[in-house]
C-alpha cells in the first residue's frame, strides 16, 4: 500500500472510497512488557465486590425489563403491542449480552482474585445463557493464545482463496451477502459451539458439546461433562416454563432476546478481527504480540457503555485478559502513545462496517511480489 491509500488487490489497485491505512506488520519496537509499564498499576487490580455490582446491575435491568413484558404488554392494544414487544427483545438482548460479557470475563479470570469465585460466576451466567461455559473458555483461551495465525487461532480463522468454498461466488452480491449476513448472525454462534463452524481445522469432528473433542486435552474431560449439565439444568428450567406458561411465551420472554445476544457476539467477535487493514500470519512470521495486536476497536456508541466497553478497548483486552472491564477504557488510553500505528481503531458506523467487511475481506493471501510470504491480507475478488 502507498502513502495515497491504495490497496493490491491480485496485483490490481484499487482506490478505496475512504482510504484504509494497513497496520503495520513488522515486529514491534516495543515489548508487552513496556506497554504494562504505560498502564497505571491500579488497572490490573480486580474488586470482587465492584464486578457483582455489575452482575447485579445487569441482572436487575433484565429482571425489570422482563416484569414488565410479563405484567403490562398483554393489556396493550394489538398496535401498540406490536412496537412494544420489538423494543423489549432489543433491550433485553442488549442487557443480556452484558450479562454475556460478565461471563467471558470470568472465564479470563478477570472478575476477581479467586479462580473459584470466576468459575462459579462464569458457569451459572453462560449456563443461563445456554454456552457451555469451560468448553468455551478453553477454546477461547486458545483464541487468545494464537491470535491471527492462520493454523491455530481458533474462530474466524480467513481462509486462503484456495480453500473458499465453490458457492462463495454465486453469493458475493448483495442478495447473497444479506443472506449470508442473516444466516451468520442467526445461528452462527449455536453452529460454531456444536459443529465447528468457522473455527480452527481440526483433523477430527470438533465440537464444544463434546468432552473427548479435540478442542480439549485429558486433563479438562471432567469441566466439559460440568459444562453440559450447566447447559442441560438451564434447558430443563426453560422446559418447564414452557410447559406451565406456553412455548409462545418462552419464546416472547426468552427465546428471541437470545437470538438478538447471539447475533451481538458474532457481530461483536467478527468486526473485532475482521477487517482489511488487519494482518494474519502463518508460522513462518506468527508471534504473539504481533498477533495480539491483529485486532480491530470498535465504535458502537452508546452501546458501548451497556457492553462494558468490551467493543472499544479489545485490543487492550488481548494485550492483558485479566484486566477487569472497569479499567480497560483508562488503560486503553495510556498505552495508546506507546502503540502508535499498532493501535487500530475503526469508528465506521457498525451497520456500514459489517457490510463492508462482508463484502471486502472473503479470503486471505499474501501480496503478490512482497517480501514477506507469511503476511497475509484480506482480498475482495474471487
Amino acid at each position: 500500500m502507498g502513502a495515497n491509500g491504495v490497496f493490491a488487490f491480485n496485483g490490481k489497485l484499487e482506490e478505496k472510497e475512504s482510504s484504509i491505512k494497513r497496520m503495520p506488520y513488522t515486529k514491534p519496537p516495543f515489548t508487552l512488557g513496556k506497554i504494562k509499564k504505560a498502564i497505571p498499576p491500579h488497572c490490573f487490580q480486580r474488586s470482587l465486590l465492584r464486578s457483582f455490582s455489575y452482575v447485579v446491575y445487569d441482572l436487575s435491568a433484565s429482571f425489570l425489563f422482563c416484569y414488565i413484558a410479563i405484567t403490562y404488554f398483554l393489556l396493550l392494544p394489538s398496535p401498540l403491542a406490536y412496537i412494544a414487544w420489538p423494543i423489549y427483545w432489543f433491550l433485553q438482548g442488549c442487557i443480556l449480552f452484558a450479562v454475556w460479557v460478565i461471563a467471558h470475563e470470568c472465564g479470563h479470570h478477570a472478575f476477581s482474585d479467586f479462580q473459584w469465585v470466576d468459575d462459579t460466576v462464569g458457569l451459572l451466567l453462560h449456563s443461563a445463557l445456554l454456552v457451555p461455559y469451560f468448553s468455551w473458555k478453553y477454546s477461547h483461551r486458545r483464541h487468545h493464545s494464537n491470535t491471527g495465525s492462520l493454523e491455530r487461532d481458533e474462530v474466524f480463522v480467513p481462509k486462503p482463496k484456495s480453500r473458499v468454498p465453490w458457492y462463495s461466488k454465486h453469493l458475493n452480491n448483495p442478495p447473497g451477502r444479506a443472506l449470508s449476513l442473516a444466516v451468520t448472525l442467526l445461528v452462527g454462534w449455536p453452529l460454531y459451539l456444536a459443529f465447528n463452524v468457522s473455527g480452527r481445522p481440526y483433523d477430527r469432528f470438533a465440537c464444544h458439546y463434546d468432552p473427548y473433542s479435540p478442542i480439549y486435552s485429558d486433563s479438562e474431560i471432567l469441566q466439559i461433562y460440568l459444562s453440559d449439565l450447566g447447559v442441560f439444568a438451564a434447558t430443563f428450567v426453560l422446559y418447564r416454563v414452557a410447559v406451565s406458561q406456553g412455548l409462545a411465551f418462552l419464546i416472547c420472554i426468552y427465546g428471541v432476546p437470545l437470538l438478538i445476544v447471539n447475533g451481538l457476539l458474532v457481530t461483536v467477535t467478527y468486526l473485532q478481527h475482521t477487517h482489511p487493514a488487519l494482518p494474519h500470519y502463518d508460522s513462518s512470521e506468527w508471534e504473539w504480540l504481533r498477533g495480539a495486536l491483529s485486532t480491530m476497536d470498535r465504535d458502537y456508541g452508546v452501546l458501548n457503555k451497556v457492553f462494558h466497553n468490551i467493543t472499544d478497548t479489545h485490543v487492550t483486552h488481548h494485550l492483558f485478559s485479566t484486566m477487569p472491564h472497569y479499567h480497560a477504557m483508562e488503560a486503553t488510553e495510556a498505552i495508546k502513545p506507546i502503540l502508535g500505528e499498532f493501535y487500530q481503531f475503526d469508528g465506521t458506523p457498525i451497520y456500514k462496517a459489517i457490510w463492508r467487511e462482508t463484502k471486502e475481506c472473503l479470503y486471505v493471501d499474501p501480496d503478490e511480489g512482497g517480501s514477506r510470504k507469511g503476511v497475509f491480507w484480506y482480498r475482495n475478488k474471487l
